[in-house]
């Protein structure tokens, strides 16, 4: 007998399980330095057990929702878009959790605000108690953003005039603003691309990565995906300028989403403009866009050389994990190699990309929405860097415009896993806190599969 599902109780199942994320952050979360517990104290303990528990409530409440949506009287995207409101409320005066990026964002936007060259120096120049806040890792790496989101960042260090609390409530109202423009676009898109558009909703808005990572995370990326989509939405329309212009300040927020920038072409050349003609107006728009926006931010172009920041060496990409293996096998082996593995799998993985986005285009020109996610879910795979969020660039519009069910299902999973894969702290994980966080969510299968009984028995006793 199936387990009832309906949209309330979706809604109320969720707001739990955010719930519980929020009330576990306030231990085990990526706090201020002044507030860090050991990880060996009972309130970081329970901290982390509470956060898993809510994680696997709201992955759950996701599935269940993406039952409602495929069956036969799916839910509309307005009604969607409040339970997007509800799952998130929780998070907004959540602490920052699954990284400290946020921390990195206020440094550098303070560095911009006191004319620190932000791309020369690392947040160590800067000094002080918000300096401290950064991961040591960081702190003497220059930024690897683009001059759009280091002005936002500039102006909220402005006028929370460095006060974390503030600091990093506005940080997250900016990835708010993000991820009501991925909401937004969702829709427009997906009907376009011939796709449900509640559908797309679910798998691209209320993924459990998005509240995770972009709001609990209040990570750049939900500012550079929203501009994205908008970008996307304008050049279906009549506004193709306005549509390269976006895309632009979006690649100017992180550099994957240059990427966008041959969407709008190809959308332009199915509208009936000549390519050549497309071309022109797109690369016009860009270049202004790109001047323009260096200028007012008053960064410089030093973000062009800042596209070579080094990876993190605790980084699972494929093409570090491989040299990696390369470089131990090299060093048993007594080569002076060794030293070169990690950099020449790093740039075959680089060639694999191009040469696969290359090949997605060729393949599925005529439907750039698909093409363009593709072509980022590529980027984040094959790169030399991953992290979990990093699946949102290819999964966003992958979910506007999947050819199938079957697509929308392989993604799900993938989500579900990588939803799992960090620690609230955003730190490496020793093995106690993997079983802490491996008994939050086991405490919360069993409360699931409790429930679940409870709502069969009267059906079964009615049957009987």
């Amino acid at each position: 007998m199936a387990f009832p599902v309906d949209l309330r109780r979706c809604q109320v199942l969720g707001l739990a399980g955010t719930g519980c994320l929020a009330l576990g952050g306030e231990t085990a979360g990526a706090l201020p330095v002044a507030d860090l517990l050991h990880p060996d104290s009972a309130r970081a303990a329970l901290g982390l057990v509470g956060v898993y528990f809510g994680v696997v409530l709201l992955i759950a409440a996701w599935l269940l929702l993406g039952r409602l949506v495929r069956g036969p009287r799916p839910p509309e995207p307005r009604s969607l878009l409040l339970v997007l409101a509800a799952w998130a409320a929780p998070l907004l005066l959540a602490p920052p959790l699954f990284s400290r990026d946020v921390y990195s964002y206020l440094a550098q936007g303070a560095m911009v605000e006191a004319h620190l060259d932000v791309y020369a120096h690392g947040t160590a120049r800067l000094g002080g108690p918000l300096a401290d806040e950064v991961a040591p890792l960081w702190r003497h790496t220059g930024a690897p953003y683009g001059p759009v989101f280091l002005v936002v960042a500039a102006a909220l260090s402005g006028l929370t005039r460095g006060e974390l609390p503030a600091g990093l409530f506005g940080m997250r109202l900016v990835a708010l603003a993000g991820v009501a423009l991925m909401a937004t676009a969702l829709p427009r898109l997906a009907r376009h691309s011939g796709a449900d558009p509640s559908a797309a909703l679910w798998l691209g808005a209320l993924n459990p990565l998005v509240l995770l990572h972009l709001v609990a995370g209040a990570h750049n990326d939900a500012v550079m995906l929203g501009l994205l989509g908008a970008g996307l939405v304008a050049a279906l329309g009549r506004w193709p300028v306005l549509g390269a212009v976006l895309v632009t300040l979006a690649a100017l927020v992180k550099a994957p989403a240059v990427l966008g920038l041959a969407a709008v072409v190809a959308l332009q050349v199915r509208a009936g403009r000549g390519l050549a003609k497309a071309l022109v107006t797109t690369t016009v728009a860009a270049a202004g866009t790109t001047v323009a926006a260096t200028a007012v931010a008053g960064t410089g172009y030093g973000w062009v050389g800042a596209l070579n920041t080094p990876a993190s060496p605790q980084n699972w990409a494929l093409t570090t994990l491989l040299g990696r293996v390369t470089r131990a096998l090299l060093k048993h082996l007594g080569s002076d190699l060794a030293p070169l593995a990690i950099p020449a799998w790093h740039a075959l993985g680089i060639v694999a990309a191009v040469t696969a986005i290359a090949l997605i285009w060729l393949r599925l020109r005529r439907r750039p929405v698909y093409a363009l996610g593709l072509s980022l879910a590529a980027v984040a795979a094959l790169g030399p860097a991953i992290r979990p969020w990093y699946a949102l660039w290819g999964l966003f519009l992958i979910a506007a415009a999947a050819p199938s069910t079957s697509v929308r299902h392989r993604t799900a999973a993938v989500t579900g896993v990588l939803a799992l894969s960090v620690l609230p702290s955003g730190g490496p994980a020793d093995t106690g806190q993997l079983v802490l966080a491996v008994s939050g969510g086991a405490l919360a299968v069993v409360v699931l599969w409790q429930a679940h009984q409870a709502e069969l028995a009267p059906a079964l006793g009615r049957a009987a």
